[in-house]
């Protein structure tokens, strides 16, 4: 075959591969009844927010009732392909951001990305670099998918900056427990008394989890724990599963909290020497990099000057 042809050969059988794969995942699939349980308890679960944020967001004009329904038609395909994506979740949960307002920033930049390839094409040819008909296509399908998966390294970003907040803060939180648990109160009373003492977002968090658990009528360690997988803090999970254990007896109670607390402090520590000592090394490089440079400054000139000779 010419080579001529084989590169728009190729291409037209990438792209309607692509249209295929994108056709097909469009198309309902025939679910399981559990999967179509779970779907309808997942709906039901968020009903009642989601209509609250839905009413919100489409009095802020049309770009916000826009981007609401495009949230909410890639979440519904979402859930009828099965992509639970609960990692994610968990960090947008942390970030207290809605999943449907994620998903439709994702697919707003991909859209944008298909026409800043072309775009950036354009400046390019303008300038007299490429004449090929293919690069247009392949950077629209190069920034499509960049500016697709940026949300998810922002949210995953900021979700471990607050993982270590919510961290910091449960090991103190644990130390006021077990203060609270020597001063003659009971265990329930105790972790909300903690939770009380500050207005930080991470004490709301635990505050509106132990509140919740008197409404629903479970107990409170267990509401820590279904914080903990929301969150997916495996510290929370690991409270509530110890204080499981030992939550009739007040003076174990008090053991595990502060053993608890004081190795969250020691891992914390380790962590910021961690931390510091990587800082030190990346300042150490600099360092010898730029006397690198300074010697080459140095010699470049005798240098030249041999080999000239």
């Amino acid at each position: 075959m010419n080579s001529t042809l084989t590169m728009p050969v190729v291409v037209g059988a990438v792209l309607g591969l692509g249209i295929y794969a994108l056709v097909r995942a469009m198309m309902p699939s025939k679910r399981s009844a559990v999967s179509q349980v779970a779907r309808i308890d997942a709906m039901r679960a968020r009903g009642a927010a989601y209509e609250s944020s839905h009413r919100t967001t489409a009095d802020k004009g049309r770009l916000g009732s826009v981007r609401t329904g495009v949230g909410a038609r890639v979440s519904e395909f979402y859930m009828q392909q099965g992509w639970e994506l609960r990692s994610l979740r968990a960090d947008l949960a942390v970030l207290d951001r809605s999943w449907e307002n994620f998903l439709a920033t994702k697919v707003l930049l991909a859209a944008a990305g298909l026409f800043f390839g072309p775009f950036m094409f354009a400046v390019v040819w303008t300038l007299g670099f490429g004449s090929s008909p293919v690069i247009p296509v392949w950077l629209a399908l190069m920034f499509a998918t960049i500016f697709f998966f940026l949300p998810d390294l922002e949210v995953r970003r900021d979700a471990a900056e607050k993982r270590r907040d919510l961290r910091r803060v449960i090991g103190a939180y644990l130390d006021l427990v077990s203060m609270s648990l020597a001063g003659g109160r009971g265990l329930p009373e105790a972790l909300m008394a903690a939770a009380e003492v500050s207005d930080g977002w991470a004490t709301q968090r635990i505050r509106n989890a132990l509140a919740d658990a008197r409404i629903t009528g479970i107990s409170q360690w267990q509401a820590l724990g279904s914080l903990g997988e929301d969150l997916g803090v495996e510290e929370l999970k690991d409270l509530s599963a110890s204080l499981a254990l030992v939550a009739d007896d007040g003076a174990k109670v008090r053991e595990s909290l502060a053993s608890r607390a004081e190795t969250m402090r020691h891992r914390e520590l380790a962590e910021i020497e961690g931390s510091a000592g990587e800082k030190s090394q990346s300042m150490l490089v600099a360092q010898l990099l730029l006397c690198a440079g300074f010697l080459v400054f140095l010699i470049f000139p005798a240098a030249m000057r041999v080999f000239q000779v």
